[in-house]
């Protein structure tokens, strides 16, 4: 095997991984949500947690989602397991969906440590870009198993039609 085969090998493993790494970033770089401590959310302190990269109150969660178009509606479907009906607010702004919410932490109610504390707890704001107007006003939200789905009628249908183009 020569150095210029070792070379190019290296240079596609680069540009695989370089390739790999934007898709991720782009596709899920709005799914990427900030979970803050709020008064009720009760973190347990740094030292009850042995886990080196817990930060109490400064947390990070995939709050992954679709958003599905039909010629009639945008349907947005967010994962947002362990959060209670309840703790959610949803709005329509400026062409965007925002979702808020808290998870709360609960604690348990044996004495011990916690060897590890992955899950994120507190508030958050997911912000869903709309693909186009929508009619918040008749819009409509069901949470059934950890599954937020919001159904947004579009202001204006956009139905495809014929349309002939004169080639000059």
């Amino acid at each position: 095997m020569k150095i210029e085969d070792i070379k190019e090998g290296f240079d596609h493993l680069r540009d695989s991984v370089a390739e790999g790494w934007q898709r991720l970033r782009h596709s899920a770089s709005s799914a990427l949500t900030r979970f803050t401590s709020g008064e009720t959310s009760s973190l347990p302190a740094r030292s009850e947690v042995d886990d080196e990269y817990y930060w109490p109150g400064h947390s990070w969660s995939m709050l992954e989602g679709d958003v599905f178009e039909d010629d009639a509606r945008f349907v947005v479907r967010i994962e947002l397991p362990g959060i209670e009906k309840e703790d959610l607010t949803i709005d329509v702004q400026d062409g965007s969906l925002y979702i808020r919410g808290e998870k709360r932490f609960e604690r348990e109610t044996t004495e011990g440590r916690w060897r590890v504390l992955q899950c994120a707890y507190g508030n958050f704001r997911r912000v869903v870009p709309l693909p186009g107007p929508v009619l918040a006003d008749k819009a409509e939200a069901n949470y059934h198993n950890g599954v937020l789905k919001i159904v947004l009628p579009k202001a204006a249908p956009s139905r495809p039609g014929a349309r002939t183009i004169k080639v000059t």
